[in-house]
């Protein structure tokens, strides 16, 4: 789960996990094929806030897009490579994101 601003409790993650349309989750099964571009511009549109949620928009990385688990070992390597996405250069300006590994 990548957080762009804000820590949600497991409660809310998984209210948001579960709601299939929404403007503040992304799922990605995981980062295979344009997955990692993707993720990007959804990182980007939740720090724009453009809807005005006032709210963090959060990315799971091994949800399924109906929300469930796809299996994905979520490594200490995966944890980096999605946090190396706020400063490799592919995102100006520098967004406020925040990884951590959740058990929802």
């Amino acid at each position: 789960m990548v957080s762009v601003s804000g820590a949600m409790t497991d409660q809310e993650l998984e209210l948001l996990l579960n709601q299939t349309e929404s403007e503040l989750a992304e799922r990605k099964e995981s980062l295979a094929g344009e997955a990692r571009d993707t993720i990007r511009q959804a990182i980007c549109a939740f720090a724009n806030d453009l809807p005005d949620h006032k709210r963090p928009g959060v990315v799971f990385v091994g949800a399924r897009e109906d929300g469930s688990c796809a299996r994905l070992a979520i490594t200490e390597q995966l944890l980096l490579t999605l946090a190396d996405m706020k400063t490799d250069g592919n995102i100006l300006p520098l967004p406020s994101l925040s990884v951590s590994k959740r058990v929802l």
